[in-house]
């Protein structure tokens, strides 16, 4: 397994940081900061410091938009759009045929797009949903079946929600009725009477007093006191029942099939022995804060707060002083990784090494929070930013990344190869590129002052053209020039980047 394919997971993402190979650079700022490539291809640009921006996503398509009130994502063809105001507030994704859009996920709706063909009805339905969070719900399919409307707490139904198949209430909690397959449920109100009947269920609880629960041949259970006092028997059809057991505080046990667990004064005390389908032996004091435990494939040894090691099926954990350190190792599709924590978040590094070939360089992720966020993918790709108080909570959230991220970002290193590196500070108002392998270096302090070195020559252009100096290569002449803004192929040809 070759790491440095496969830890693109790290986040060197370029919604973090514009790192496509640039020619040439095009500084006016705060008003204006471009990048090109070897074609004169406009790759990305911003404008009024960080705010308006558009960037090349490659096969992605694109990204546009002010930050941090407007994002607009969208792939090449226009077809599939992601909109975002001041993200997570309101949110619209559409790919031509359907729509969807909400506000803090709390009010939803989505349907066939505006244009979209017709669905035939043997084969798709033309669904339309709208939720107001925990208000309103509807869904309609232009089938009675798999259509409802529900106005809570006054009434209605919902159907394949919240883990079951049909919900109808009434003044809700006053009256409620929950279906899963067969098995029904009655509560009148919620939760005090609950009736239970269908599929080969049958109960009744006046909760928290009491309550039984039968299903024919498979499981039953009684409960006095809600949760004091309970008996749990389940696969009552097989040939060795799970029972569980309880008189709380003082005792609870429970039997399965290859293992016995005990605890007393609980949750404090107790012990846990299996034979089945592993061997396990956990021991018990003052639960959580000390615990032994030996077994096939797991090991536990915890002195919290001061020290716990534990390994469970090859994952590897330390804390020390919890909260305050932390450390993980586990093997997975070829990586071995490690991730190290102090105080969860404030030093966080992940870092990946191939499992079979100890030759490849590792990649690496760390995060010293709020001030720096680096990247290393172990192949000889390079970034950093500082500030970074996003990045170690957000690391797969792409709006997160495209919206939030560069507005702290008062400098930014990227080498995409070793020589070939560029530095930004204050959001593009210096910036600095050079490639060894092209020849090339470029500086840039705003529109006030550039260098461009290049195998050609070099030019150096004060308020973005207005004069400067020029000299071509084996020349050791300068030469002024006037009004020169577009720098052009006769005056200092833009090499090809290094590969």
């Amino acid at each position: 397994m070759n790491v440095r394919r496969t830890s693109v997971c790290l986040g060197l993402a370029a919604a973090v940081f514009a790192s496509l190979a640039k020619a040439a650079e095009c500084n006016v700022w705060p008003f204006y900061v471009g990048q090109t490539d070897a074609n004169g291809q406009r790759q990305s640009w911003q404008a009024a410091g960080p705010l308006f921006f558009e960037k090349s996503l490659g096969e992605d398509g694109t990204a546009s938009g002010f930050r941090p009130i407007y994002l607009l994502r969208q792939d090449a063809a226009g077809v599939k759009r992601e909109t975002d105001f001041l993200y997570p507030v309101f949110t619209y994704r559409t790919d031509g045929d359907t729509y969807r859009w909400s506000i803090l996920n709390m009010i939803n709706r989505s349907g066939p797009a505006a244009g979209a063909a017709p669905a035939a009805p043997a084969t798709a339905e033309r669904i339309e949903a709208f939720a107001l969070w925990p208000l309103y719900f509807s869904r309609q399919t232009g089938d009675p079946a798999t259509s409802y409307r529900a106005l809570f707490p006054l009434g209605g139904t919902i159907k394949n929600r919240f883990g079951d198949d049909r919900i109808d209430f009434v003044l809700f909690p006053l009256y409620g009725r929950f279906q899963k397959r067969d098995h029904v449920e009655w509560d009148t109100p919620w939760p005090f009477v609950r009736t239970f009947r269908g599929g080969g269920h049958s109960g009744f609880a006046l909760w928290p007093l009491f309550g039984w629960h039968n299903q024919a041949g498979v499981a039953r259970a009684h409960y006095y006191l809600w949760p004091l006092i309970y008996k749990d028997e389940t696969h009552l059809d097989e040939p060795v029942p799970s029972v569980s057991l309880g008189v709380l505080p003082f005792y609870a046990r429970d039997w399965r099939p290859g293992s016995v667990s005990e605890t007393y004064l609980w949750p404090f005390f107790g012990y846990t022995d299996r034979t089945a389908p592993y061997r396990y032996h956990e021991t018990r004091w003052f639960w959580p804060l000390l615990v032994q435990a030996r077994g096939d494939d797991r090991y536990i040894n915890r002195w919290a707060p001061i020290y716990t090691h534990s390994v469970i099926k090859g994952d590897d954990k330390t804390w020390v002083l919890w909260p305050l350190w932390r450390r993980e190792t586990w093997t997975e599709a070829g990586l071995v990784q490690e991730k190290t924590k102090l105080l969860y978040f404030v030093y966080w590094s992940l870092r990946q090494r191939s499992a079979t070939n100890a030759a490849l360089a590792p990649a690496e992720k760390t995060h010293f929070w709020p001030l720096l966020s680096v990247w290393d993918n172990g192949a000889g790709r390079r970034q950093l930013q500082f500030l970074s108080p996003l990045e170690v909570f957000f690391p797969h959230n792409d709006q997160v990344q495209l919206v939030y991220t560069p507005l702290f970002a008062l400098y930014r290193y990227d080498r995409r190869a070793p020589g070939d590196v560029r530095h930004s500070f204050l959001w593009n108002a210096v910036t600095f590129e050079h490639r060894d392998a092209a020849g090339t270096r470029e500086f840039h302090l705003g529109p006030l002052l550039s260098v461009e070195t290049q195998a050609t020559g070099r030019r150096i252009a004060v308020g973005h053209g207005l004069f400067g100096l020029r000299r071509t290569a084996g020349n050791r002449g300068w030469h002024v020039f006037l009004f020169d803004f577009s720098r052009k192929s006769a005056n200092l040809p833009v090499a090809t980047p290094a590969p």
